[in-house]
């Protein structure tokens, strides 16, 4: 039963894994950890500020303490110069619990410029790999989005030579049909002249009709012809000529003989 659960979690994770393949955008995962990196990177300086705060104030303290000490110093010697040996001894006693405050306020001031020294170093080496990582992301970036485009003309390419297989395509099968049309109407042609089919208009004829009804036409001419040279020789008067008119082209051409 384990083996069996453990199969479906593994199939939900790759399938889980593919869709998030596809649907990811290197850039967007990109300028999410850069924005952690800059989160964290002022983090780090908020915390250099407060320790840097915390410092100030301690010597605050410590330059307070010390100027009380010097009070109880001066008041210790007075009381001494006028036989008070107890009011002295009372203030260097207040002065010593003042020195052990500001003994323990200065290791406490160190350990704080000790601290704040440790952030600033780690700071400064968190703003060089924010700053190196901001590089490499653009540069990454523009990389990326050059390689997308170039995968978006590839995609346009093959479609386009698939828009044009198809246009070929077409072209060949206009190309056949044409063909097909063309053998077609030269088959029609094949039967009219062969007399296998008639032509119901009576439009159509062969080679051999058109030559014979060529023979008949000359064969008038030169009849007619031979007619009309009988009715000269006879003397017989011929049919008169209207004269063409002055500015008619014969004419012009009758002036230019003469």
């Amino acid at each position: 039963m384990a083996s069996i659960f453990e199969r479906i979690r593994l199939i939900f994770s790759s399938k889980a894994n593919k869709f998030l393949d596809k649907h990811e955008d290197p850039r967007e995962t990109l300028d999410y950890s850069y924005q952690k990196q800059v989160e964290l990177l002022q983090r780090v300086r908020r915390g250099v500020a407060d320790v840097a705060t915390s410092r100030k104030r301690v010597e605050l303290q410590v330059n307070q303490l010390n100027g009380e000490v010097g009070k109880f110093t001066t008041a210790a010697q007075k009381a001494l110069s006028v036989g008070r040996e107890d009011l002295a001894r009372e203030a260097l006693t207040r002065k010593s619990g003042l020195q052990q405050q500001i003994d323990d306020l200065t290791a406490q001031r160190d350990q704080l410029a000790a601290e704040e020294e440790k952030l600033v170093r780690a700071s400064s080496q968190l703003q060089q790999r924010v700053d190196s990582f901001r590089t490499q992301k653009e540069t990454i970036k523009a990389t990326y989005s050059a390689a997308q485009a170039q995968a978006q003309v590839n995609d346009a390419f093959t479609g386009l030579s698939d828009e044009l297989g198809d246009v070929g395509q077409a072209i060949q099968r206009a190309k056949d049909k044409t063909e097909q049309l063309q053998a077609r109407a030269s088959a029609v042609d094949e039967l009219l002249a062969s007399g296998a089919l008639e032509d119901p208009t009576g439009a159509y004829k062969d080679d051999i009709t058109r030559e014979l009804d060529s023979l008949a036409s000359s064969a008038a001419v030169e009849t007619e012809l031979a007619s009309m040279k009988a009715a000269l020789t006879a003397g017989e008067p011929t049919p008169e000529i209207e004269a063409p008119a002055a500015d008619s082209p014969a004419a012009t051409a009758t002036d230019g003989a003469e």
